[in-house]
Parts: C-alpha cells; sequence; structure tokens
C-alpha cells in the first residue's frame, strides 16, 4: 500500500517537516490544524470559538482536497490549551458534526504551537 501526500492552498502550508494530509487505502489522515487564516497567514488566537472554527475549516478544506468530507470522519482528536473553554469549543464543533458524530478526544495541554488556543486533526473515509 502506498501513501499519497496532500496540499491546498484553501488551508495553511505545514509550518514543519510534515504534510498537510497523508492518503493510506481510503483513509485520510490529517495533520493538526490550528487556526491560521490561509490567506493571510494570521493566527486567530482572540477567541476560542473563532480559532475553533478556523482550525476545522482548515481541516474541512483538506478534507475535501483529498477526497473526502467530514461526514466521512471516524476519529477527531482536539487539544485545547484551557479546557475552561471546553463548552465554547463544544458549541461550535456541534455545528460541524451534528448529525454524524465521529469518535474524539479531547485534551488539555500545556502549550500548543506558536501559543495557539486549539489544533485539531481527523481521519476519514475516502
Amino acid at each position: 500500500m502506498s501513501i499519497k501526500i496532500t496540499h491546498t492552498d484553501k488551508a495553511p502550508a505545514a509550518i514543519g517537516p510534515y504534510s498537510q494530509a497523508t492518503v493510506v487505502g481510503n483513509l485520510v489522515f490529517t495533520s493538526g490544524q490550528i487556526p491560521i487564516i490561509p490567506e493571510t497567514g494570521e493566527h486567530v488566537k482572540d477567541d476560542i470559538k473563532k480559532a475553533t472554527r478556523q482550525s476545522l475549516e482548515n481541516v474541512k478544506a483538506i478534507l475535501e482536497n483529498s477526497g473526502s468530507s467530514l461526514e466521512k470522519v471516524a476519529k477527531v482528536n482536539i487539544f485545547i490549551s484551557d479546557m475552561n473553554n471546553f463548552a465554547a469549543l463544544n458549541e461550535v464543533y456541534s455545528e460541524y458534526f451534528s448529525d454524524h458524530k465521529p469518535a474524539r478526544c479531547c485534551v488539555e495541554v500545556a502549550r500548543l504551537p506558536q501559543d495557539n488556543l486549539v489544533e485539531i486533526e481527523a481521519i476519514a473515509e475516502i
């Protein structure tokens, strides 16, 4: 089985030695997406709801570029800098995953790349 690397300009470019996503068989694995606006490179750091929305929009763009969609997500991993933001994060998350509820974990971490509030990654079927 071969690994295909995918990239879209509709999501931020990788800021390190990794890919936006890899496709293995009929699965796509996104890298963690911090809330960077791809058109400007600006980070959304002032509001957890806006940051969550931007991270999910980045994941969505990568999935669609890889031949998948949010409706085909099997697993989501969320890293959050402050668990006090959990309810606000869930409010936005439920807009993206309302009827379809993939398996998920959400953990508080000491620090995220470039001091962002949230990072989200997904595994989805193609």
